[in-house]
This record gives C-alpha cells, sequence and structure tokens, in this order.
C-alpha cells in the first residue's frame, strides 16, 4: 500500500468509528461530541485536497511507506 492509500483507509476508519459512537441510534453509541472527531477528519480531508500538505501522510513516508503515483 502507498502512503496516500493508507491516509484514505485511516481516515475513513476513523470517521466510521465516531459515527458509531456519535449517533444516538447506533448499539454502540457512547457520546455526542464524538461525532466531533468526524468533523476533524472531513476539515482535514478537505485542508489536505486544497493545500496538498497532510501530516499523517509526512508521518507514514518517516516510516519508510512509499509516496503514490
Amino acid at each position: 500500500m502507498t502512503s496516500w492509500q493508507i491516509v484514505r483507509l485511516f481516515a475513513g476508519t476513523l470517521i466510521l468509528f465516531s459515527l458509531a459512537l456519535g449517533v444516538p441510534g447506533s448499539p454502540l453509541y457512547l457520546s455526542a461530541w464524538w461525532l466531533a472527531l468526524t468533523a476533524f477528519v472531513g476539515a482535514n480531508l478537505l485542508q489536505s485536497a486544497l493545500t496538498r500538505w497532510c501530516p499523517l501522510e509526512i508521518i507514514l513516508r518517516k516510516f519508510g511507506i512509499r509516496g503514490g503515483c
């Protein structure tokens, strides 16, 4: 896997996890504050699309994961 694929996998997993914990109808519901994590991940995805800069991708490349494209 390349770094950009891991970033998207990580972001998607965090979004689904935070929705499961933050939506009142979910059997895993803990608190609506978990939706703040969903908003944070969404904002980070938007920011990285506009600036082409992603902190997680930088960290992954330092661990030796190859870049995409």
